[in-house]
């Protein structure tokens, strides 16, 4: 184990979850295995990963006959699988979470994601589902939308801890950020504490350059942008990740959280997120090896977490070659890309890409109910 690679990251500061849930890795003792062999730290959830354990097992036959017994509601019925998988994972964690006081051993679950631009109804059923949890150790998962800034800092101040997530551009991480430690000066203002609030800002790395990725090659042709293209062709999602870094120390390192931090308040730790590489013409450990730094999570797919521990190399990566992932950025306007408007692109398309799974597991539940 302790050739690992997986627990040599932890030694360089970053934590592994898995991007992953169902009931048989929980059961048969595998989520504890990769715990104590991988040095595992956590897990996230999200609709999509709920709709595959659900639909494509016989894992929660039994309990959907019964419920549909009782004539639950294909929702409801969501809601009381989902709850219980969080819930026993986050047991497995409990342990990790105690020992680290409080750093990791978390499990996400995320709320209904047509809330994602209802900020009333984001913040009502994250308090539902903060209650039905009832664990210190888990997030409740908001999308970072407009609509969701106001929701994260509402929940934050009533001491909710909050997986920010669908996050993919720059100026939207530091609304993040701002919206996180106003919520801990509400909390400290009102005289409760500050110490055992958590969260972290999870950033959509892989989908960025999918999209990116082929605006870029237009410009692959010869002429002026083709050497510009080619450069920084595959990097754009590793060059924000770095930006994306370097904004969390200097707003981490700032008076105004200091004043926080000395009451015991931590820093929201930014999460690498989508990190299964799409394009195979990339390392499949790509968004992996580029991004190991201090104080950092990255959650990885099963697959990827295979991969990392037959051949991951292991260095800190994330703050070297910090000069070319300025200029990575600062070359796209050559490339007629306005980042900001395709990171919006994937905003959208992400709320898109949960309902979509979301609505289709209802259906499922409906017509297994039905049965």
């Amino acid at each position: 184990m302790k050739n690992n690679p997986l627990n040599q990251l932890r030694i360089l500061g970053q934590s592994i979850w898995l991007d992953y849930i169902r009931r048989d890795l929980i059961v048969s003792g595998e989520l504890r295995r990769l715990i104590e062999e991988d040095g595992l730290r956590g897990m996230t959830s999200n609709p999509s990963i709920f709709e595959k354990a659900i639909v494509e097992s016989h894992d929660y036959d039994e309990d959907i006959r019964v419920m549909a017994l009782e004539k639950k509601s294909a929702n409801e019925i969501y809601e009381a699988i989902s709850r219980s998988d969080v819930q026993s994972a986050a047991d497995e964690f409990r342990p990790l979470y105690e020992r680290t006081d409080g750093q990791d051993g978390y499990v996400s679950l995320e709320v209904n994601p047509h809330l994602a631009h209802d900020t009333n109804g984001t913040i009502q059923e994250a308090r539902r589902l903060w209650r039905a949890l009832n664990r210190p150790n888990v997030f409740i998962k908001v999308p970072a939308t407009a609509d969701g800034l106001p929701a994260i800092e509402q929940l934050i101040s009533e001491g909710i801890n909050v997986n920010v997530t669908l996050l993919f551009g720059l100026p939207r991480y530091r609304q993040v950020v701002q919206a996180y430690i106003a919520g801990l000066e509400s909390r400290a203002a009102c005289g409760k504490s500050v110490k055992d609030v958590a969260s972290v800002a999870s950033f959509f790395l892989s989908r960025i350059d999918t999209l990116v990725d082929p605006v870029i090659e237009k410009s692959f042709a010869p002429g002026d942008k083709a050497e510009i293209a080619r450069k920084v062709h595959g990097q754009v999602a590793i060059a924000s990740a770095k930006m994306a870094y370097q904004i969390y120390k200097e707003i981490f390192s700032s008076d105004r959280f200091k004043k926080l931090a000395d009451k015991g308040a931590r820093t929201q730790r930014l999460l690498w997120a989508s990190t299964g590489t799409k394009n195979p013409d990339y390392s499949d450990i790509k968004y992996i090896e580029e991004l190991i730094g201090p104080a950092t999570v990255n959650t990885v797919p099963p697959a990827t977490i295979d991969a990392y521990r037959d051949h991951g190399k292991p260095k800190l990566s994330l703050e070297e070659n910090l000069d070319e992932a300025k200029r990575v950025m600062e070359c796209l306007p050559d490339l007629a890309i306005n980042i900001d408007t395709l990171t919006q692109q994937l905003e959208e398309e992400g709320v898109a890409k949960f309902n979509e799974p979301f609505d289709k597991l209802m259906e499922a539940l409906a017509k297994k109910s039905s049965e």
